[in-house]
């Protein structure tokens, strides 16, 4: 059994706790007690750890800035209903990266992104870009975009463009990142499980270690709260 959580732990390069070693079990065929599990891995010194930082966007009132109509109901029983975004910073040396996603609340999954070396209103407009290409044929009539009160989110062009598709706008109060904490939680499991773990020595290792971790987070990466699935087995599976 330990060599087995052992392989598990390692395939997914230090990323799962024993509540997931416990659901990849279960997948595999193997039915063992959560606390079995964590008590193994203690005593192999196996463990997940997860530590946040966070870019500030916010540079005061540059546009309009939208009631907080989301009110931290992330809960979404359909796809493409309720969507979150925000920036964060990554730093190799003296070098920065921006990412940029948005994450559908209805199976966390990550719908499109933009990664950049400065934190431009490009790096927000593709995002979006992206998004609505993507989910062009099944978005939700009422469509909600929440975010923080970021510069980027404030200007007329970014309004805009959820206008003109229909999507109703929604910011965090100024201050209260629990107010977009689905996504907040998403930046810290992502740079736990990639910089903290492989930690990347240029920001092209960086970047090529983003873009495979967020496949791996929407089609492999499991999550209890998804029934031991994946973000896109979710959805592939509650719409099949």
């Amino acid at each position: 059994m330990k060599q087995r959580i052992t392989e598990l732990y390692h395939q997914h390069k230090g990323r799962y706790g024993y509540r997931r070693v416990t659901a990849a079990l279960k997948y595999l065929g193997i039915h063992h007690n959560h606390k079995l599990i964590a008590k193994l891995m203690r005593q192999m010194k196996l463990s997940a750890k997860i530590r946040r930082q966070k870019y500030r966007s916010y540079k005061g009132q540059q546009g309009k800035i939208a009631k907080n109509h989301l009110k931290r109901q992330f809960y979404s029983g359909h796809p493409h209903k309720r969507w979150l975004t925000d920036i964060t910073e990554f730093k190799v040396g003296d070098n920065k990266l921006y990412l940029s996603p948005i994450l559908d609340c209805y199976n966390n999954e990550i719908v499109s992104y933009t990664l950049s070396r400065r934190p431009t209103y490009d790096l927000v407009s593709k995002m979006l870009d992206d998004a609505l290409a993507k989910t062009k044929a099944c978005r939700d009539k009422a469509l909600m975009l929440h975010s923080d009160q970021g510069w980027h989110y404030q200007l007329r062009q970014f309004g805009q463009v959820l206008k003109q598709h229909g999507i109703k706008q929604s910011m965090s109060r100024k201050g209260n990142c629990l107010d977009n904490a689905l996504m907040e939680g998403f930046f810290g499991t992502l740079k736990c499980e990639t910089i903290y773990i492989e930690k990347p020595q240029t920001i092209e290792d960086l970047e090529q270690q983003i873009h495979e971790y967020i496949h791996y987070y929407n089609n492999e990466r499991i999550q209890m709260k998804l029934k031991g699935l994946s973000p896109v087995q979710y959805r592939t599976q509650s719409l099949g």
